[in-house]
């Protein structure tokens, strides 16, 4: 089978979500299929053809301001002849599209239909129906985020976007997926109940998954090399990873910290993302709280620094405020044994399981999800068990082995689809 995808991001260090694109990629050429990706970029000169981790990935410009984007992402007319060259020469028999909100757009899905391929579309977040992360649904600090508003309609988005709204976006959107995507998967069974509620049909859900070939290996060596080099010898280290971002909870981790640190004074968080992000938009609201010296911003982290880092943790912390659909960073943590906080928001109650892998809490209610942190810092035995039942829970259930299989199934489905016209 010739399976190509689609991805407005193509660069593996970008994001979980694109890692696991190549990593399902590699999985499926080692069953014998063949796999490309049709990606876009902003450099006009670059080349129209690339190789990422085995992957050939085809390479179209396209570049505009972001303003446009409720218009551009319908229809982007940049994108159109190239991808109709790769797809007639390509000839796929299934296109699996993940990201395409802002440049290849939801017109690339017509014309991988009308190319003769089953389509299978992947939602990750919540942008076939919202302009950016679902931040509205909860009701915000208003209502400790309580509500359960899933719906999107112009009483909420015009306020949100401005003149980036645009009638009749979601209406196309809507029409686009059910005429020219045979099926439609979910990264999490709550992001299914969203995009129904939005008048969005699912068709499955498809966990996320990363790659179990090898147990990793950190020597306590290594582990202590790191915690040598940040500073954080004898400290209890929480972390957090990923877009750093304030609807990732980044500002409410902080004032945890802040409540945490006079029962903890050694306690330490380790912010695992770009460092400017960090220096710009978090570094003064930890100086108010009174907590800057307790936070190593270490910058973005690979290969056996990333390693090191997540076996020098004590506890992962994902405290997320948006709608979290998933959350691979998790999976990640688990990966090394270490047991999660994270959010109740979205789709981390299906990865984490409270009381046992961990714990959810409402990061609005910052007093009692910095309890639950404080339990696991107090108890380094429940926290090593909870982090044992964590990796278990990885291996039996969210390997790219069973990713894989699950999306096999699915591109069987979408091909009888495109057969039956």
């Amino acid at each position: 089978m010739r399976i190509l995808f689609f991805n407005d991001l193509h660069d593996y260090g970008l994001g979980s979500s694109i890692r696991q694109m190549y990593q399902e990629a590699r999985c499926l050429r080692s069953r014998g299929h063949e796999t490309a990706v049709v990606s876009c970029t902003q450099d006009p000169s670059a080349p129209a053809e690339i190789e990422v981790d085995g992957c050939r990935v085809f390479l179209i410009h396209s570049d505009y301001p972001v303003r446009f984007r409720a218009w551009v992402s319908l229809d982007n007319a940049r994108v159109r002849a190239p991808l109709e060259r790769i797809l007639a020469a390509w000839k796929p028999d299934v296109v699996h599209s993940h990201l395409i909100h802002a440049h290849l757009g939801y017109a690339s899905l017509t014309a991988a239909r009308k190319a003769g391929a089953g389509v299978v579309f992947t939602a990750h977040d919540a942008m076939t129906f919202c302009y950016q992360k679902l931040t509205c649904f909860h009701g915000g600090e208003a209502e400790l985020g309580e509500q359960r508003d899933y719906r999107a309609r112009a009483s909420k988005c015009i306020p949100c976007q401005r003149f980036r709204f645009r009638p009749g976006r979601n209406r196309a959107i809507r029409g686009v997926l059910e005429r020219d995507v045979h099926r439609f998967t979910v990264v999490s069974d709550e992001l299914g109940v969203v995009c129904r509620a939005n008048d969005i049909r699912v068709d499955r859900t498809v966990y996320n998954a990363i790659p179990l070939d090898e147990s990793p290996v950190v020597s306590a060596e290594r582990a202590e090399a790191f915690r040598a080099k940040h500073g954080l010898t004898g400290k209890k280290v929480l972390a957090i990873g990923g877009r750093l971002h304030s609807q990732k909870g980044v500002g409410k981790l902080l004032e945890m910290v802040a409540l945490l640190a006079p029962e903890f004074p050694e306690l330490r968080l380790i912010v695992m993302g770009k460092r400017d992000i960090y220096d710009q938009e978090f570094e003064p609201q930890a100086r108010g709280l009174g907590v800057a010296n307790l936070v190593v911003p270490t910058g973005w982290l690979s290969g056996d620094e990333l390693e090191s880092a997540y076996a020098a943790t004590d506890v992962f912390v994902t405290p997320s405020i948006c709608f979290d659909t998933f959350g691979l960073v998790n999976l990640e943590a688990m990966r090394y044994g270490k047991p999660v906080v994270a959010s109740c928001f979205g789709g981390l109650p299906e990865v984490v399981v409270d009381g046992e892998t961990g714990f959810i809490e409402n990061p609005f209610k910052v007093e009692a999800f910095a309890g639950k942190i404080q339990v696991l810092l107090s108890d380094p035995a429940l926290a090593q068990r909870m982090g044992a039942a964590g990796a278990l829970r990885l291996r039996n259930q969210f390997g790219i082995e069973r990713l894989t299989e699950e999306f096999l199934e699915e591109y069987e489905l979408a091909r009888e689809g495109a057969q039956k016209g």
